[in-house]
């Protein structure tokens, strides 16, 4: 008679490796186990929190083993906020999860035996690289900071070792000057973006203009705030940018999913025209913006949904050559990538923050494109998140 396991049992158990979502596998008796923050090739003991059939979700009572990967981490709050699951991990060994990751989407989800290599290009810094963030405040509690792990409760967060030191010095004025009576909502967000010491901030519940701020790379200028999407390691910006658009050449390309034009102005350099699609209006009138600036008139943006535009003007893009997608962590819709496959454009460089979806689509794609290369970036240090770059060319 197999075991029966329930809610609360402790397990010891050896985690194997890490997987999507940051999880380490481990294995008992007729249960597959996930194990929150661990590292791999360690031996712990191990309390349940969830299960689902032959599947237990379980969080570290104690560290039998310890793994010669595993590190202090550096924030107070680890553990507790919902933000980091990577800190107790070296760097070197994080970005080889990362990779793991990858391949375990694409072999599970995808369906794709990648046995190429995956290269990945590391932060220049682990820590204090991220220049966006999004913060929480509680009202009646008068707390500010991040959601608990694995709850929507508000930790009182004073410092942040990933932020910027910039957004960092923006956290503690926030704390300091905040006015609890002037929201009416008991839980409110607030996004906060930098860019060197130019500030923008963001919330439904505050009255106050948002300031628009840019971002220089080598080439061009980009304007946004931040109630608009904008990469959140600037450390990395030029190099993702170079993966997804180098060697591409031809005479059209188009932008999906463009945002403020992060990849518009580059393709421009490279395409005599170039389309970019973007269904969110504020982003739009960014890259319109960012665009002119640049002073660019072979490019143009539209404003709306990607699957639809690509339906409407399927007869008139058959002639394309290069198309850039960009969706968000939720992926594209299935119709989008239907539709894609009817213009048939010779090249797709597929940029990607979620592995998952990622796959998903590539086993669609993968029908009638080989894939060239895969490249991974870690926009996102001390998180198990990953940016992956997929470029594929028409078979």
């Amino acid at each position: 008679m197999s075991k029966r396991y329930k809610i609360g049992e402790i397990l010891e158990v050896a985690v194997e490796k890490i997987v999507p979502n940051g999880f380490g596998l481990a294995f008992a008796e007729n249960l597959t186990v996930f194990v929150a923050l661990a590292v791999a090739g360690e031996r712990l003991r191990v309390k349940i929190y969830q299960l689902k059939g032959k599947t237990a979700f379980a969080e570290i009572v104690e560290i039998i083993e310890p793994s010669k990967h595993r590190v202090a981490p550096e924030c107070v709050y680890f553990g507790r906020c919902g933000g980091c699951n990577f800190q107790q991990i070296d760097y070197e060994t994080s970005l080889e999860a990362k990779v793991g990751i990858i391949r375990d989407c694409l072999s599970r989800i995808g369906k794709i035996d990648w046995t190429a290599e995956i290269p990945i290009i590391a932060s220049p810094k682990s820590y204090n690289y991220r220049a966006r963030a999004a913060w929480h405040i509680d009202t009646r509690r008068r707390e500010i900071g991040y959601f608990q792990r694995n709850s929507h409760q508000v930790i009182d967060v004073e410092t942040c070792p990933i932020l910027t030191p910039e957004l960092q010095a923006t956290l503690t004025d926030l704390r300091r000057e905040i006015e609890w009576g002037s929201y009416w909502a008991e839980i409110v967000e607030i996004e906060a973006a930098n860019s060197g010491e130019d500030i923008s901030i963001y919330s439904s519940e505050l009255v106050e203009q948002v300031e628009e701020i840019s971002f220089q790379t080598k080439a061009n200028r980009y304007f946004y705030n931040a109630s608009s999407f904008f990469q959140g390691n600037p450390f990395l910006i030029e190099s993702l940018i170079e993966t997804a658009v180098k060697d591409a050449t031809g005479k059209t390309a188009l932008d999906l999913y463009c945002g403020v034009g992060l990849f518009t102005l580059p393709l421009a350099e490279k395409f005599s025209k170039v389309i970019g699609i973007e269904g969110n209006e504020q982003a739009v009138d960014f890259a319109r913006k960012n665009i002119e600036y640049t002073r660019i008139e072979h490019a143009q943006i539209f404003r709306e949904n990607v699957s639809d535009w690509l339906s409407e003007n399927a007869k008139d893009l058959q002639e394309i050559d290069f198309v850039l997608l960009d969706p968000p962590r939720s992926g594209t819709e299935k119709e989008m990538i239907e539709n894609l496959l009817k213009i048939k454009p010779k090249e797709i460089s597929y940029v990607s923050c979620e592995p998952a979806t990622l796959a998903r689509d590539l086993r669609i794609l993968s029908e009638s494109y080989s894939i060239e290369s895969i490249t991974a970036l870690d926009l996102f240090p001390q998180t198990h998140h990953v940016e992956t770059v997929v470029r594929l060319k028409l078979i």
